[in-house]
């Protein structure tokens, strides 16, 4: 997976590419630890992930409950076909904004 961190509009996007999986779990963390550095919103862009699973919905709810700690906000943007679905079937509108 591509993990890429830039400076968003309201704080900081957390971009990420190609399948969301357990085997991406050291490339999330990483691009975790440098978000929290950084200040605002934190927007999780998932335009271009082509797939997700359970372990990538259990990274979603691990970096909302560090940014939390930090007083910070995360959302979920650009979730299309698939990906979206998931997070509608695991009712994450409930947990994260969802944009």
């Amino acid at each position: 997976m591509d993990v890429t961190v830039t400076k968003g509009q309201e704080g900081t996007v957390l971009k990420l590419g190609g399948r969301f999986d357990f085997n991406a779990h050291r490339e999330f963390r990483d691009g975790v630890d440098s978000v929290l550095q950084k200040e605002g919103r934190v927007d999780v862009d998932l335009a271009e992930v082509a797939y997700l699973d359970s372990s990538a919905l259990g990274m979603l709810l691990m970096l909302r409950d560090k940014a939390k700690s930090a007083g910070r906000e995360v959302r979920l943007v650009n979730a299309r076909g698939s990906v979206r679905q998931v997070l509608e079937i695991a009712n994450f509108s409930k947990l994260f904004a969802i944009a």
